[in-house]
């Protein structure tokens, strides 16, 4: 029977498992004004070393850990994120981040990567094969005389409640109002581990995959005065960056770690920018070059096609790149890159799973798809109506996915440069949107989406099985030839995936294919109907993840809710749990 914390979906019923409220003083903080800046939730499943005596298993088993056997470390790949050392599994971002499960065609796709010229990323993804002592954060967030933070509350016996762990442990980063909480997901306890105060808006934030681990986790807070805090709270210490916003003083609306990488991080800003920070580097003094009406140096742009000093730079044709000045030198400072995307705010980006490609929405109603390595613009598709409010990738990469204003979800498809399908089901703007790893298999693709009219909907998409719509456009048809011959491509070889080039000709005319794509119109792009619309009561919902053993959901005002999956879907995650535990974040 269907109720308040049950649904049933085609493949069984999933059931709320655990709820985290905020607390009676965070409750009157919220009321004290319009929340702003809603609650976001990172979740990762750390590894504890084994105990002489072992204990009965924790709630992480519910979460996805489950693969008892001791693992030894293995060096982490630049492009294709080996877990087998166990140290930790997440979901701190989107599925859309992680990658598809390896085959040997994509271990050689990562492999062949090695050999290409990167320029971006290239100096510090060779460095992770070398053994190097890591960086911590510098300052200790308890003693710290600082006026960014107000206040630091840290469980009592912290060290000892972390050293009595054994086995996965998942824990859940989240900030409400100016706080950021970190707890432990099925704990009793009813204080989190740590309660950290600002003085600013925590506003977004990521865990890195890469270095977490039961003595360390690294996390990047982003503010809305446009500070950036590395956080350890394992160690309870921190380093600013950005520090008063000498870099960019611009709200920051998204920051992501480089996938595999220790030390690199991108953060996007409302000023419509995005820009690269290394966490061993000091802030410099920077200030970037303006688009409009300035030359434009070769060595601070590395698009294609420049423009001239008496033309305005067009976000829909290139993003704009600020080089500092002290590229490439030793002694060189934050940022690394400046990129000038849009000039609106950017609302959200991701990573391909190959970590070649960015994906980046923004309210100008635009998706673009960014060559991280090259710094260039790849494509740039318009929304149906509206700004875009989320974005995921799929994880074998072949699709994009957003939500928008339009009460619409939309199906990309990058290397076929097209909308593939539209989704509807809600009925007021997509709140966020995110991929199903345990249930897409690269012909079926389980995702899902919240929205404001607090809907909970799950969708089942397959290419295969989409209707052609009746009527077409011309142009349309031309882009069908150019997509069905990399759509080929793409089946044939798996080993090179790659998005079509910014100067690669088009199959009709033999110039360069456009960047910007119009919307199609609704008769032209199939339609997606709803597998499962759930009604969840309370605040609106702000953001879906999808977590091996569970789905977990959150409302704007920071009430988070963990749907524990069917017992039949649980029991094949077990089965399959080395493959799963490896590669499902």
């Amino acid at each position: 029977m269907e109720n308040e914390s049950t649904f049933v979906a085609p493949e069984g019923v999933y059931t709320v498992t655990e709820e985290h409220k905020p607390s009676l003083i965070q409750v009157h903080a919220l009321s004290a004004g319009p929340v702003i800046y809603p609650t976001r939730v990172s979740s990762i499943i750390v590894r504890y070393p084994a105990q002489k005596h072992g204990g009965a298993p924790g709630f992480a088993q519910l979460l996805g850990g489950g693969n008892k056997e001791a693992k030894k470390d293995k060096p982490v790949h630049p492009n294709v994120k080996d877990r087998e050392d166990g140290a930790s599994l997440s979901s701190s971002d989107t599925p859309d981040e992680s990658d598809p499960v390896p085959s040997q065609e994509n271990v050689a796709a990562g492999s062949s990567l090695s050999h290409e010229p990167h320029t971006l990323f290239s100096p510090h993804l060779a460095a992770l094969g070398k053994k190097k002592h890591a960086s911590r954060p510098k300052h200790n967030i308890r003693t710290t005389s600082s006026a960014f933070v107000t206040r630091a509350q840290m469980a009592d016996g912290l060290a000892k409640i972390l050293q009595s762990k054994q086995g996965d442990v998942a824990f859940l980063l989240y900030n409400i109002s100016k706080s950021f909480l970190w707890v432990e997901a099925g704990s009793k306890a009813r204080e989190p581990l740590s309660r950290i105060t600002f003085s600013a808006h925590p506003t977004c934030h990521d865990v890195n995959v890469a270095t977490a681990s039961h003595e360390r986790l690294d996390i990047i807070i982003g503010f809305s005065t446009g500070d950036l805090v590395w956080l350890d709270p394992i160690s309870s210490r921190y380093s600013r960056l950005n520090k008063q916003g000498s870099i960019s003083s611009s709200p920051c609306t998204a920051v992501r770690w480089v996938p595999s990488s220790t030390t690199l991080f991108l953060v996007s800003h409302a000023d419509g920018t995005i820009i690269v920070y290394d966490i061993e580097r000091d802030d410099g003094t920077f200030t970037p070059q303006d688009p409009v009406g300035t030359p434009i140096d070769t060595e601070g742009s590395l698009s294609p096609n420049p423009p001239s000093s008496n033309q305005d730079w067009d976000p829909m044709d290139n993003i704009f790149v600020t080089m500092p000045p002290w590229h490439p030198e030793k002694t060189a400072k934050n940022p690394v890159s400046h990129w000038r995307v849009s000039r609106r705010s950017i609302v959200d980006f991701v990573f391909s799973p190959d970590v070649k490609y960015v994906g980046a929405i923004s309210e100008d109603g635009c998706l673009r798809v960014i060559d991280a390595l090259a710094e260039q613009l790849v494509d740039c598709y318009a929304s149906y109506f509206g700004s875009l409010t989320s974005v995921a990738w799929s994880p074998d990469g072949r699709f994009i996915l957003t939500g928008g204003q339009d009460d619409l979800l939309t199906i990309f498809s990058p290397w076929e440069q097209r909308v593939v399908a539209r989704c509807q089901g809600h009925s007021s703007f997509v709140s966020a949107v995110a991929f199903d790893e345990l249930r897409c298999d690269g012909r079926t693709y389980r995702f899902g989406s919240v929205g404001e009219d607090n809907k909970l909907i799950l969708w089942d998409f397959s290419s295969g099985a989409l209707h052609r719509p009746k009527l077409q456009a011309s142009h349309h048809h031309h882009r069908m030839s150019m997509s069905s011959t990399i759509s080929l491509a793409f089946r044939r070889d798996r080993s090179n995936i790659y998005l079509p080039s910014v100067d690669s000709p088009s199959a009709v005319d033999g110039k360069p294919s456009p960047r910007y794509h119009p919307a199609p119109s609704r008769n032209e792009v199939a339609v997606v109907q709803p597998v499962l619309i759930k009604h969840v009561e309370g605040d609106l919902l702000t953001a879906v993840s999808f977590l091996p053993r569970c789905i977990l959901t959150i409302t704007k005002t920071g009430f988070i809710k963990l749907w524990v999956r069917p017992l039949a879907l649980r029991a094949r995650h077990a089965k399959n749990s080395r493959i799963i535990d490896a590669d499902l974040v």
